[in-house]
């Protein structure tokens, strides 16, 4: 980085403090703090992405990857949060809050092939998916 960032002290605590993270902790607090301040991360890539996207001559019609969104679990959602385990590598609480809170991207970025997978074995256990 370029840019000098000065911190108060307690940033400073809480860097030092996330810096000693696991990747899966510092995962889950991630998406802790989206739902509780209701942002997302993801939000300025795929904002950033747009005009790249929209340049592109040939539209959606090659789009390459997908982002996979749970819109509904539908009334086998034991099944939906087995599936969506499987699929985030997030632990049985985080899916269940994952499938809980839908409509929500549960995975980004998927390739075609993959995300049609994904979709069919969301949609064979009861949940209802776009692909977008």
């Amino acid at each position: 980085m370029s840019d000098e960032v000065t911190l108060s002290k307690d940033a400073e605590k809480v860097l030092d403090m996330v810096e000693k993270l696991t990747v899966l902790d510092l995962a889950n607090l991630v998406k802790a703090m989206e739902d509780k301040f209701g942002v997302s991360a993801a939000a300025p890539v795929a904002a950033a992405a747009a005009p790249a996207a929209g340049g592109d001559a040939g539209g959606a019609e090659e789009k390459s990857s997908y982002d996979i969104e749970l819109k509904d679990a539908g009334s086998q959602k034991i099944a939906v949060i087995k599936v969506v385990r499987e699929i985030t590598q997030l632990g049985l609480k985080e899916s269940k809050e994952l499938v809980d809170s839908a409509p929500k991207v549960i995975k980004e970025g998927v390739k075609t092939e993959e995300a049609n997978e994904l979709k069919k074995k969301l949609e064979e256990a009861g949940a209802t998916v776009d692909l977008v």
